[in-house]
């Protein structure tokens, strides 16, 4: 379900993730574990009830993040693909259907575009003059498929921009020192074993960049201002969910919106 603001919740955690950008009219963070309900091992702020959560503590858990950040999170069905999808005031209705997509935009204040992730890359975007946001879910396979190209192309055509003008950023993520991957993954990006993104690590495994993977092509689609990307969900098990790491666990989201005015 898609969660809308409640009273009488916590406000927002200090733990929590935020861009250091600055985009006047644009809200962004990522939750972290802190400031949830759930327990174990989906403790605290799980926000997917598909994983097998209880499914009350997740609708409590999602209205903290609706509260916190004063606008309404549209969760998504995602399937690691490259689908983008533009996200209206309808969207927000507690009978709205859920998007299949791996990225969301708005023009619309109030609406949070939310990426879910428990290793894969959340990568939040901002037009200039908060004409347009967007969220994108990037694991290796729709990075490699463009989900960041395709969520870039929907901003700058709802913002009349250009990539340039857009500032991008990558939250948490499984880091360069814990991501092994096989051949396949190199592969489909065309990169050569061995080169800057992809470390030799054992008989057909490799260390695999995803931070630096998206760096690479959003500077490539001409984005120029790109931060974040510095923290490992693998490494630290107290601040945050990881799959690779626990196989059960819950689920983190980045989010970005337009504020609303008054």
């Amino acid at each position: 379900m898609n969660a809308a603001p409640a009273a009488g919740v916590p406000a927002r955690p200090s733990e929590w993730l935020a861009p250091d950008w600055q985009v006047p009219g644009v809200g962004a963070l990522m939750t972290t574990r802190a400031g949830g309900v759930s327990a174990a091992p989906f403790g605290r702020l799980n926000l997917r009830a598909a994983v097998g959560d209880d499914a009350a503590a997740v609708a409590h858990n999602q209205r903290i993040v609706a509260q916190a950040i004063g606008a309404t999170p549209v969760y998504l069905n995602q399937v690691h693909g490259r689908e983008v999808v533009r996200l209206t005031a309808a969207d927000t209705r507690p009978d709205a259907a859920i998007y299949t997509a791996d990225a969301s935009i708005t023009t619309e204040p109030g609406i949070a575009c939310a990426a879910q992730v428990a290793d894969c890359l959340p990568v939040l975007f901002a037009a200039p003059g908060a004409r347009a946001v967007g969220a994108a879910h990037a694991g290796w396979r729709g990075l490699a498929l463009g989900v960041l190209e395709a969520t870039l192309h929907r901003v700058c055509e709802a913002a009349a921009c250009e990539p340039h003008e857009v500032q991008a950023w990558l939250g948490a993520c499984i880091g360069p020192t814990r991501f092994e991957v096989g051949p396949d993954v190199p592969a489909a990006f065309e990169a050569a074993p061995g080169s800057a993104r992809f470390r030799p690590h054992g008989p057909g495994k490799w260390l695999a960049d995803l931070p630096g993977l998206a760096r690479d092509r959003l500077h490539a689609a001409g984005v120029l201002d790109v931060s974040g990307g510095r923290w490992c969900t693998v490494s630290a098990p107290s601040q945050f969910f990881s799959f690779r790491r626990d196989r059960v666990t819950g689920r983190m989201a980045a989010l970005v919106w337009i504020e609303r005015l008054g």
